[in-house]
């Protein structure tokens, strides 16, 4: 199996908080991510890819594709952005890292699904959300 990968980056600001739990509660569970104003993060993401090269081509599939299909529906959305307010597939939901790359995931694999070439699919998602924060998800194969 072949996994192609490309990286990202970009900054976002959030504040973990769970309206229904009480500021002590919230303070307890999120620490000082559940400030009042929120904090930022220099964020890193990584896109895998997996499927069968293209035998014309050389490659799996087109990078500066990815960067499309990335940028569109993930980049342009959150960078620059406070999650909790500007991101709207993320409203109502608490933007911790889990929930952040399952979002992105939903997606990306939507996306990537509709190209159909080389039965390309999306195989892993990676975000840091800091040096030695990070959370990844696979396809089940």
């Amino acid at each position: 199996m072949l996994i192609l990968k490309h990286n990202f980056t970009f900054c976002a600001s959030h504040r973990l908080f769970n309206p229904t739990f009480s500021e002590d509660k919230n303070l307890a569970i999120y620490g000082k991510c559940a400030g009042k104003n929120g904090h930022g993060h220099n964020y890193k993401l990584e896109i895998g890819i997996t499927g069968e090269v293209d035998p014309e081509t050389g490659m799996l599939f087109n990078l500066q594709d990815l960067a499309t299909i990335v940028h569109e529906n993930i980049i342009n959305d959150v960078d620059h952005k406070h999650l909790n307010f500007d991101v709207r597939w993320l409203e109502g939901k608490i933007p911790t890292i889990e929930i952040f790359i399952e979002e992105i995931w939903k997606k990306l694999d939507k996306s990537i699904k509709n190209k159909q070439k080389n039965n390309i699919e999306l195989y892993s998602v990676t975000l840091w959300e800091t040096e030695t924060n990070f959370a990844t998800r696979i396809r089940n194969l």
